[in-house]
């Protein structure tokens, strides 16, 4: 699973949540399961950081789609559908 990933989207996003701990460019995924350290960082960014306000941007098109309480609205506007 790990090199479906889209590192590059994952470090991005946690940067933009202020998360500095991911390295630039993805581990080799042979020493993976040595590093204790690196999964610790990975395991956080995958599953404890949470955007509870602010945005989504699409990457393709720029849209932004606002985030409330923790919930993206994704919903097109009229003109858009």
């Amino acid at each position: 699973m790990f090199a479906k990933i889209d590192w590059k989207a994952l470090v991005d996003g946690a940067l933009s949540m202020e998360y500095t701990e991911l390295p630039d460019n993805a581990p080799d995924i042979k020493t993976l399961e040595s590093d204790e350290s690196f999964l610790g960082k990975f395991h956080h960014a995958l599953f404890e950081l949470h955007l509870e306000e602010g945005s989504l941007v699409c990457p393709e098109t720029g849209r932004k789609f606002s985030v409330n309480k923790g919930i993206p609205n994704m919903l097109l506007h009229e003109d858009e559908v």
